[in-house]
């Protein structure tokens, strides 16, 4: 028997006065569509910006249905978004904040996996690496370099 070894690396912020300028915007855009989300049942809020290769930044958050499990997260609702309104234009970066009505959420909350297998999507499409930007509603950011750094075992379309 032989054993894979998966390593992930993860740059940590202690703040997002710790980034660049453009990432600093592109979170404060994240924060501002996190407080749309609609989570009347979770009462958690999620917020994700991504910014695209022409410079648009496009906002998702959080949708939720009382007839689960249809409703939708923030950083699907974005990347669809982006790849129906601007189809052929590349992800630069996601920047995304998580946080619940209900307690200070400080931890940095990285995507879903229904998230990362959408965005592991996008990635290969453009052969380019997305980063991720993650943070909690306050507190320290993590940065992903790659969509493949979240997961490492991507499924893609070489298998079909």
């Amino acid at each position: 028997m032989k054993k894979l070894k998966i390593e992930t690396e993860l740059d940590v912020f202690e703040s997002v006065s710790d980034l660049s300028e453009d990432i600093q915007n592109l979170m404060n855009k994240a924060h501002e569509a996190r407080k749309m989300a609609y989570a009347p049942y979770s009462h958690f809020q999620v917020g994700a910006a991504l910014l695209l290769a022409s410079g648009d930044i496009v906002l998702g958050n959080n949708q939720e249905n009382a007839a689960f499990p249809s409703g939708l997260c923030a950083e699907r609702v974005a990347a669809f978004h982006a790849g129906a309104t601007f189809p052929n234009v590349k992800f630069e970066a996601m920047a995304i904040t998580a946080g619940s009505l209900k307690q200070e959420t400080t931890v940095p909350i990285p995507p879903c996996g229904a998230c990362r297998q959408s965005l592991a999507e996008y990635e290969v499409k453009q052969s380019v690496p997305i980063p991720i930007y993650f943070m909690g509603a306050t507190g320290k950011v993590v940065r992903s370099r790659s969509v493949k750094d979240l997961l490492p075992l991507i499924f893609d379309h070489s298998y079909l």
